[in-house]
């Protein structure tokens, strides 16, 4: 067999029969963190929503096509889930311990205007001002995504299901500024 040598996250891709296991405890361990900080955003985010799904939300105008409150729940935690194994693989997948760093910094500058939304939009019930920052956002995302397809097919695929539900919700934020202005 034909051994490479290691990259700069300490792994080592082979070919044959001594391949090495697919996880080893500090790739499970940066996975791991990956979830956990991307969970800590979403419970952030969530803070925000939570007393305005039952009092502010209801009492806007929303149109037809508006998903029922029930649908976005399990949605966010696929997306979460999913944005963080693409995270993982993309950064993993970088070619230089710089790119990697660039990779981590674009990631949490999402996760934070990812929160800073719900913040906007459901704590300050500044719609206007959330539909501004969302587009912001989308912008970063689609950065991201155009990123990890460069890096890492898989990864690109991950995030593409969260760029399309922001694409979904800046839509709506717009939508939903404009019947309330």
């Amino acid at each position: 067999t034909t051994a490479v040598a290691p990259t700069h996250f300490g792994c080592v891709p082979r070919r044959g029969p001594d391949v090495a296991p697919l996880m080893t405890n500090r790739k499970l361990g940066a996975l791991v963190a990956f979830i956990a900080v991307s969970f800590l955003a979403a419970a952030l985010g969530s803070a925000a929503t939570t007393s305005a799904i039952t009092t502010w939300y209801p009492t806007i105008s929303k149109p037809s096509w508006n998903p029922p409150n029930g649908v976005f729940a399990p949605v966010w935690t696929t997306l979460y889930l999913l944005m963080s194994i693409a995270a993982w693989r993309a950064w993993r997948a970088a070619a230089t311990p710089a790119a990697a760093t660039k990779t981590l910094w674009l990631y949490a500058a999402q996760l934070i205007l990812n929160a800073l939304w719900s913040v906007l939009f459901f704590t300050l019930h500044r719609p206007g001002l959330a539909l501004i920052e969302i587009i912001l956002f989308l912008a970063l995302l689609i950065t991201l995504q155009v990123r990890f397809a460069r890096t890492d097919r898989l990864a690109a695929l991950l995030w593409s299901p969260y760029l399309a539900w922001v694409s979904f919700a800046t839509f709506l934020n717009g939508t939903i500024w404009w019947l309330n202005r």
